[in-house]
């Protein structure tokens, strides 16, 4: 776009007076009303709020406080979109040089950093400096750090588009600034604000860990050494944010420093916190009305002072936080990874910190996106809020069952204080703000909720449990400080208690498992007990289940595979309609949560979406179709949800009603949409109504469950309904390869068969050439030259000595790394059907994108990466590879996510329906089939030829489809949908 007019005229004005602009008279206020307030509207931002805007939804907040150095400083402006800051200007006399002064600099990039926000301007309007503020700032470094673009005015008009193409206001709506400053992003060194927190918190744990286990070694155990270390950081975090939000005196953690035996007077401090806040973090001593347990442990440890010197330095400037600048979600963020790993006492009493083992198997924290948050909280708490008063609204009841550090109850809290403002605005505010407890004030600017009714809603609506007793105290302190949050210090005034004791709001225990766990038993050991650690519901919230249970459920359940419980296996088989012995633990959190929701209460969860597919998820089917009403399902697959995790996701919406005969169902959105939701270009819910439809209910079977619409839906009906089983077809003899590392077969290279048989050549009696599923393509097989040593099949191991002396290292390295459980089961019999593997047959990897079935006539044996179908069956080979058979596969298998691609399972359980039609023409069929197979096995030497191969292939693949086509009786507008699909 073309410099508005209003720019040249700014331009011309700043020439013609830059003398009298640059001598120091001309001060910030006046730059700001005459040059920048027009240069921003130019950029189509509201800057006046002509637009009446209530005061969180204004799109531009002028002098939005922070604290500097001690001393009141704001950032001039922060440009907003809903109530979301995207960036941060700060204005300077048109004396200060922005091109080299470093502190303009430093100061702007600390906001930035702070506030999470990854790009902000600098500017005097006579230079424009746009920063990128995802690094760490340091007061030394030069002007030039992190600095994007520089542009003196004199260059406005000529590169007016350039500006405008990020920071105009069109471009955040339309995703470009984010898209910029993600680009902008990726330098060497990058350390945001909550990455290098984390580090810091991490560095508090550590040290405290180590002198708390080494000055307190009677009675210290890891339990008490865990929440020793979590609720001093707890209590120093809380009060440093208070602090910095004017609530708690200035320095007054740091002033501990300056006297001996700091940590008796920091307890003086916790408990006078407790005078103020009556919050469950400060609670020491029992009282009156006030049943949790107090926290008389720690006030009596010992810690050096050291330790805390230490501390409160990194918290107090020079250092880079703003912390009442940090939001409350990035905290939880940083606390979400915290949580990841645990302290461990050695035999030697030292504290160590290690990753917990459900995190290192899952390989790493996966934080929920702020996104699917708003979704599921707006579809269940918005639902339920629809139509309602305040006095209605208090009654709601709404919990996380495995609430990890709180970003579901913060989601749904803040959407509750929304909902609860928007209300009280549009209903008469003053009226509401003469009552004798009102539930709203006037602020500078607008309408704000008091304390008291924030306070308020957190205890009458938001509920939590999880099993971690670290999470519970990480939820309640990021709720307090969401309480706090906008608060100011007109707290400090007076000593009122202005926090609630969330001890009955965030409980510690498990979800899944009662004390009924128990049953039968007059004693139970207490190791085992806090192991089970078993949840009553019923107990833990009787106020809530005598009106019936919680109105809403929502969360990211863990995905755990059974395989960790076996300990609670008979347990779950027992209580659980959906158990399965394959099952992942989500599946009972689906059902168990049905339970705890009261008639016409509404479920939502972000969970795996394997159940919808797979054999274990049979039960879970069963129950949610006959038991809830299925709502909505959207469906993420494909989709990089979680940053580094390959789990295939679906938001699960159901409510306790009369069953709906329609389900919602969300298709996958494309990745330039999933970009833009990642952007906050759009919502999950502008998102969805692009790609919806309805899928009746009573086309949904117990053997998977397939979303397609209702074209594609009724091919698919269509096709799985012909002919029989493959099941059925091949006599049910679809086995999975042998597995490696297993006592009887572990895999060699070529060298080392090799040197084998050139000591002791009767070895080739066992030695078999092997294949995994990567070698397996498409009609070929791309040996990769590896080899299986297979001794299980009755022989005589003695007879091979240079393989029985591999064995027997093999054996005594393994038994030595094995638990007591794998060596018992490593030695049991697992392949009856190795003679299969000799002859020829159809193989096939496990994972692939797309259908890779080969003929293998050559007798290899394959890993458990692989499985096969015995005997030379072209047309069953053809038929599996064909559109047809993509079609199929791509609706009934589970998924997995690559890098870049979604990877279907092959796994037996979803080969076990295709439908197999009568062949017509069998004999045409496998002529095709055949010149498949030699073609693949052909080798061009010239590109040319390698043309004309493709060409070859394409041409008889065309011909193979045509006839499968043929034997499915498809029509052309249903070959049409098969063809699109592929």
């Amino acid at each position: 776009m073309p410099a508005p007019e209003i720019i040249k005229k700014l331009v011309d004005q700043f020439t013609q007076n830059r003398d009298s602009y640059r001598s120091g008279k001309y001060n910030e206020a006046q730059l700001r009303q005459e040059f920048l307030d027009p240069f921003f509207e130019a950029l189509g931002w509201d800057v006046y709020n002509k637009n009446g805007y209530s005061l969180d939804y204004r799109e531009v907040v002028i002098e939005d406080s922070l604290d500097i150095e001690g001393t009141s400083k704001s950032p001039d402006y922060a440009f907003k979109i809903g109530k979301e800051r995207k960036f941060y200007v700060e204005a300077k006399k048109p004396k200060v040089d922005i091109q080299y002064d470093i502190h303009p600099a430093y100061q702007l990039r600390r906001y930035a950093w702070n506030a999470h926000l990854p790009l902000s301007i600098l500017t005097d309007f006579e230079e424009l400096a746009v920063y990128n503020c995802k690094n760490r700032p340091n007061p030394q470094d030069s002007a030039a750090t992190g600095r994007e673009l520089f542009i003196k005015f004199t260059e406005f008009v000529d590169r007016w588009d350039e500006l405008a193409a990020i920071f105009s206001k069109e471009a955040v709506l339309k995703g470009a600034f984010d898209r910029y400053a993600e680009s902008s992003s990726g330098k060497k060194g990058t350390t945001e604000v909550d990455d290098a927190f984390l580090e810091d918190i991490e560095s508090w744990r550590k040290s405290l860990a180590q002198n708390i286990a080494l000055r307190n070694p009677q009675g210290m155990d890891e339990r008490r050494l865990n929440f020793a270390v979590q609720m001093t950081i707890d209590r120093i975090i809380f009060l440093r944010i208070c602090e910095d939000r004017g609530i708690e005196p200035d320095e007054q953690l740091k002033d501990l420093a300056k006297a001996p035996n700091i940590y008796p007077r920091l307890v003086e401090l916790f408990k006078r916190a407790d005078q103020k806040y009556n919050s469950g973090l400060f609670h020491f001593a029992a009282e009156k009305g006030n049943d949790s347990p107090a926290d008389t442990f720690t006030p009596g440890l010992i810690i050096d002072d050291k330790i805390f010197k230490d501390i409160f330095k990194g918290i107090y400037y020079p250092c880079e936080y703003i912390f009442k600048e940090i939001p409350v979600e990035i905290l939880g963020q940083v606390y979400e990874q915290f949580l990841g790993k645990v302290i461990h006492l050695t035999a030697g009493h030292q504290a160590r910190i290690e990753e917990k083992p459900e995190v290192r198997k899952a390989g790493g924290v996966y934080y929920t996106p702020r996104y699917i948050v708003d979704y599921i909280v707006s579809n269940t708490v918005g639902k339920l809020l629809e139509g309602k008063t305040p006095a209605e609204a208090a009654a709601l009841k709404i919990v996380d069952p495995a609430c990890g550090s709180g970003s579901f109850l913060l989601g749904a809290y803040q959407y509750l204080l929304d909902w609860h403002e928007k209300w009280y605005l549009e209903n008469d505010p003053e009226k509401w703000a003469k009552m004798k407890e009102p539930p709203i004030s006037q602020v500078v600017g607008g309408w704000r909720l008091t304390t008291q009714k924030k306070k308020e809603i957190l205890v009458n609506n938001i509920h939590g449990v999880d099993i971690d007793a670290q999470a519970v105290e990480v939820t309640k302190l990021s709720l307090l400080l969401k309480v706090l949050e906008g608060e100011t210090g007109q707290l400090s005034l007076g000593f009122e208690r202005v926090l609630p004791d969330l001890g009955h709001n965030i409980q510690c225990g498990n979800s899944l498992i009662g004390e009924d766990y128990f049953a039968g038993r007059l004693v139970v050991e207490d190791e085992e007990r806090r192991r089970v650690n078993p949840f009553d519901w019923p107990t833990a919230f009787p106020q809530v289940f005598a009106r019936g249970g919680f109105d809403a459920v929502i969360g990211n359940p863990p995905y755990i595979r059974m395989e960790e419980f076996k300990e609670d296996k008979d347990y779950l088989r027992k209580i659980y309609r959906s158990h399965d012995e394959r099952s992942d633990i989500y599946i009972y959190f689906i059902e168990k949560m049905q339970y705890v929701l009261k008639k016409l209460g509404i479920f939502g969860m972000i969970v795996s979406n394997k159940f919808l597919r797979a054999n274990y998820g049979a039960p879970i089917r069963e129950f949610l179709r006959s038991y809830v009403s299925i709502d909505k399902i959207i469906d993420f697959s494909g989709l990089p949800v979680f940053s580094g995790a390959t789990v295939r996701t679906i938001i699960l919406l159901t409510s306790k009603n009369d069953q709906s005969k329609n389900i919602e169902y969300s298709a996958p959105f494309s990745l330039d949409v999933f970009e833009k939701i990642n952007s906050k270009v759009i919502s999950v819910d502008e998102a969805v109504k692009e790609t919806h439809y309805f899928v009746d209910v009573n086309t949904l079977d117990n053997h998977s469950w397939n979303f397609s619409e209702s074209d594609k839906a009724e091919v698919f009906s269509k096709i799985k309904n012909y002919g029989i089983s493959l099941q059925e077809y091949c006599n049910g003899q679809i086995f999975m390869g042998i597995k490696s590392g297993c006592i009887e077969a572990f895999v060699i290279n070529e060298a080392k068969m090799n040197e084998i048989l050139e000591n002791d050549p009767k070895s080739k009696e066992i030695i078999f050439p092997y294949l995994n599923g990567r070698e397996i393509r498409r009609y070929k097989i791309n040996y990769g030259k590896n080899y299986l040593i297979y001794t299980f099949h009755g022989i005589k191991i003695s007879s091979y000595p240079v393989i029985e002396e591999h064995l027997k290292k093999f054996k005594t390295k393994l038994r030595n790394r094995a638990t007591k459980q794998e060596w018992y089961e490593l030695q049991q019999p697992q392949f009856s059907y190795y003679r299969y593997f000799n002859g020829e047959k159809i193989i096939f990897p496990d994972i692939s994108t797309t259908t890779r079935f080969a003929l293998d006539e050559s007798g290899y044996f394959g890993s458990n990466t692989t499985y096969f179908i015995p005997g030379r069956d072209l047309f069953l080979l053809g038929l599996l590879n064909s559109k047809i058979g993509q079609f199929y596969f791509k609706s009934v298998c589970a998924g997995l996510e690559g890098k870049n691609e979604t990877y279907l399972r092959f796994f037996g359980q979803y080969l076990a329906g295709f439908p197999v039609a009568k062949p017509e023409n069998k004999k045409q069929f496998i002529v095709l089939v055949e010149r498949m197979l030699e073609l693949n096995k052909r080798t061009p030497a010239t590109p040319q030829e390698q043309l004309e191969l493709q060409r070859n292939i394409a041409a008889t693949d065309r011909q193979i489809d045509a006839l499968v086509y043929q034997l499915y009786d498809l029509t052309p507008e249903e070959i049409a949908i098969v063809e699109g699909e592929n």
